[in-house]
């Protein structure tokens, strides 16, 4: 068992809740027993190190037993001491793991023939991220493509808020936006911006515009798009709030977008 909180391994482990070591390394931090558990379902490839405390091992039988089929990957028990200076959360689920970094290049994105796509221009706020990431997974998008200053796809909390959703559809990092919608319109989607100065959702909706390869624009929880962003776009379109809310949450907002062009295309056939 490594016990010594202090020992270089561990801290090298928990020098991955920050950038620069992401960076440098190639690594991120995986942690908790659904994120694990999701890697080793669909990437144990990517998997470098693995550590549980024993009780979170007991506890947690199921993802105990998928370590145990994974001789390749390196595991060891550790204390609960070291697990939580290991970890990036304030109350550990007893699971952290070391593993690759896996961006998607635009081109295999694209190459795919993709039909609904996400792309998220600097998003700020890791658990928004997160989440859209999961609405689109959920809503059976193709990818997401991330650009600008979006927030680090591999931080921990983005990581955290995708409850596995990474490592279920390809995603780009690092793209500029303007040749983000150039190689979309080049691929015959129509790129959509969701942004308040557009029309409404439900005009969408009724004349049939969603059913189209769509790849949705979302942009920074501020101020939004700049207006030169969306000259880039065949359309601006805004969710209508019809209580009295000021404003709506931007993964909300992309939870919806993502769904209604679902709908549609699915409702098209």
């Amino acid at each position: 068992m490594l016990d010594n909180p202090r020992s270089p391994r561990v801290r090298a482990v928990a020098k991955l809740a920050k950038r620069p070591a992401r960076v440098d390394t190639g690594l991120f931090l995986l942690e908790g027993p659904q994120a694990v558990s999701e890697a080793l379902s669909f990437r144990p490839d990517l998997i470098v190190e693995l550590y549980a405390t024993p009780t979170a091992s007991e506890r947690y039988s199921d993802v105990a037993e998928m370590i145990e089929l994974q001789p390749d990957i390196e595991f060891e028990f550790v204390s609960e001491e070291v697990l939580t200076v290991m970890s990036d959360t304030v109350t550990p689920q007893g699971f952290i793991a070391v593993a690759h970094q896996f961006p998607t290049s635009m081109k295999d994105i694209f190459n795919a023939e993709p039909k609904l796509i996400a792309i998220l221009e600097e998003v700020r706020d890791p658990g928004n991220l997160g989440t859209i990431i999961r609405a689109a997974d959920s809503a059976g998008a193709d990818a997401v493509i991330l650009t600008g200053r979006t927030v680090d796809l591999y931080n921990p909390k983005v990581v955290r808020s995708t409850t596995g959703s990474l490592f279920h559809l390809p995603i780009a990092v690092g793209a500029e936006l303007p040749n983000v919608i150039e190689r979309a319109t080049k691929a015959g989607l129509r790129v959509l911006a969701a942004d308040v100065k557009g029309t409404s959702l439900l005009d969408a909706r009724n004349s049939g515009d969603l059913t189209q390869p769509t790849a949705w624009l979302f942009g920074n929880e501020a101020h939004g798009l700049l207006d030169e962003q969306l000259s880039l776009v065949d359309a601006a379109i805004t969710v209508p709030i019809y209580g009295q809310a000021e404003s709506m949450n931007l993964a909300t907002a992309a939870s919806v977008c993502l769904y209604e062009s679902a709908f549609a295309q699915r409702s098209a056939g």
